[in-house]
């Protein structure tokens, strides 16, 4: 089996054990928008927990990279005005949705949420609409 296969499946048991680790320890969801909105709002009683969260999401990587040698993700050969776009649309779906993939499709669908499926159909629904444009309608 090839390596990025394994790394997927570890990955997404990491996910899943770390989601189900927070629930079941504190009674939160691990929904990256949300704990990065309450971080952002200042919210004095947003706990050190939601800080530590965040620090993991971004030094992972960072770790990853220092153990294999190996960088993540690719590059991205885009205007940066595209970019910033793109990120606005994603930010102004997920306070649309109540919640991003994370939280949804990650937690909420683990916990049998009608509005979690919901959620998730329309997220991969779209990214799937999106991909055909953009490959074969746009040439992107």
């Amino acid at each position: 089996m090839s390596g990025w296969v394994i790394e997927s499946v570890a990955g997404g048991a990491m996910i899943g054990l770390a989601s189900a680790l927070l629930l079941l320890g504190s009674g939160q969801i691990a929904g990256i928008s949300g704990v990065a909105a309450t971080l952002t709002r200042g919210d004095a009683g947003a706990g050190a927990w939601r800080l530590l969260f965040i620090a993991g999401l971004v030094s992972a990587p960072l770790l990853y990279v220092a153990a294999t040698g190996r960088g993540v993700g690719g590059a991205i050969e885009l205007p940066l005005p595209l970019i910033i776009g793109a990120g606005a649309l994603v930010g102004f779906g997920t306070r649309s949705a109540s919640g991003c993939t994370s939280g949804h499709g990650v937690c909420g669908l683990g916990n049998l949420s009608a509005r979690s499926l919901v959620a998730v159909a329309l997220f991969m629904s779209t990214a799937a609409l999106t991909v055909f444009v953009s490959r074969h309608l746009i040439g992107a």
